[in-house]
């Protein structure tokens, strides 16, 4: 193999250059990427940099020094993959052709129906949406949240820190029973209460009021509620239509083998737009967690190594249970596993009123999952638990 082409320049895309330069891949490598900053970390995004405790500076992925020797085209959107040549197309009519491709185009954030161009209507997914969200959070403004998952809520917390009015609004029931389970899901949802954020579920959006700029929104159930700024946190869309359907998709996303094989021989899919085959699970799932845009990419790119070498391809044990984190008011909540394959969770130590507890999913006696709430070492202790008991 000579020439590896990596379309993606965030976390999964660096993750993928450092595995094939770690794993003895000495030829051509070209990044491609559609910002035009070097790859910067997400996470901090709706947190630390929001609040402006951290600048630009310090989001850089890349540490001082590191050269992945990769040619890097920034700024530059990708259009089109040509299978039968090898080839990776640039919206300027570029051709990077190329032995292996990567693909790591992640995922952009889902936007709510009705006309465009609202002033003060944000979503938060990448560095410059961060920056327009920052720039008018002003103390004793209204927030409105539409949407309490993991980055409404740290928005949501940031925002309340920082002495704005903050009211989170989401259409289930209750927040984050998708990925923790109704049971601790409102264990965690309810953080936004006791830190005196407003809460409003079971009711959705009918449409954002305002004329130029936002100044309200309407429920479903005919309420309104004043904002000078609303965030619309309701999910993310793979970045698979440059495509072109030269790839076998898995509801929106690249569908992959358990190795990030997609449906073209030297074709690899990592990060967000991903859905591996998980082999405890017996289906196709998309991990949209910045763990598995570190791990995954080094697995990949060994089954692509090894297939353009011709030797045996490693089936190796199964990848680690999906794992994410997130930190909102002072709470760091953790989780690894799968909520949905339990059929009971109990409290193992803590409590739900101090905020500080480790919560255990079992399917019978087998523990597939583990909640953390500023229990970080016990949780960590249970988590490499989790991954052995599951491998074997």
């Amino acid at each position: 193999m000579k020439k590896v082409t990596i379309v993606g320049a965030s976390l999964a895309g660096l993750s993928a250059a450092r595995a094939l330069r770690s794993q003895g891949f000495d030829g051509e490598l070209v990044v491609v990427g559609d910002e035009k900053q070097r790859p910067y970390d997400r996470p901090p995004l709706s947190k630390e940099f929001l609040a402006g405790r951290i600048d630009e500076d310090g989001l850089g992925l890349e540490s001082p020094g590191e050269d992945v020797a990769a040619r890097w085209i920034l700024g530059a959107r990708a259009v089109g993959l040509d299978t039968t040549a090898g080839a990776v197309v640039l919206e300027n009519g570029t051709r990077i052709r190329s032995d292996g491709v990567v693909v790591a185009t992640g995922a952009r954030a889902r936007s709510l129906p009705g006309p465009a161009g609202l002033a003060g209507v944000h979503v938060l997914r990448t560095l410059a949406d961060a920056r327009a969200l920052r720039a008018e959070l002003l103390p004793g403004g209204r927030l409105v949240v539409i949407g309490a998952g993991f980055i409404g809520g740290e928005v949501a917390a940031t925002a309340q820190a920082s002495g704005l009015h903050v009211t989170v609004v989401d259409a289930v029931a209750t927040p984050l029973a998708g990925p923790l389970g109704a049971a601790m899901g409102a264990v965690v949802s309810g953080l936004h209460e006791a830190h005196g954020v407003h809460l409003r579920c079971g009711t959705g959006v009918a449409r954002l009021v305002g004329t130029g700029q936002v100044e309200g929104v309407e429920l479903a159930d005919g309420t309104l509620l004043p904002a000078d700024l609303v965030l619309v946190d309701v999910g993310a869309v793979p970045n698979t239509e440059w495509l072109g359907g030269a790839l076998a998709l898995h509801c929106g996303a690249i569908e992959c083998d358990h190795r990030g094989r997609t449906s073209v021989p030297g074709v690899m899919a990592v990060g967000d737009c991903a859905a591996w085959y998980d082999t405890r699970l017996g289906r196709h799932d998309r991990v949209e967690h910045w763990a598995g845009a570190m791990e995954r990419p080094a697995i990949a790119v060994a089954a692509l190594l090894r297939w353009r070498g011709g030797g045996a391809l490693d089936e190796g044990t199964p990848v680690n249970v999906p794992y994410f984190w997130s930190d909102q008011y002072d709470v760091r909540v953790q989780f690894a596993g799968h909520a949905g394959e339990a059929d009971s969770v109990t409290i193992e130590e803590g409590s739900v009123e101090s905020h500080s507890l480790l919560a255990v999913y079992r399917r019978g006696d087998v523990p597939v999952g583990v909640l953390g709430m500023n229990q970080t070492r016990l949780f960590d202790r249970w988590r490499h638990q989790l991954d052995a008991a599951l491998t074997v």
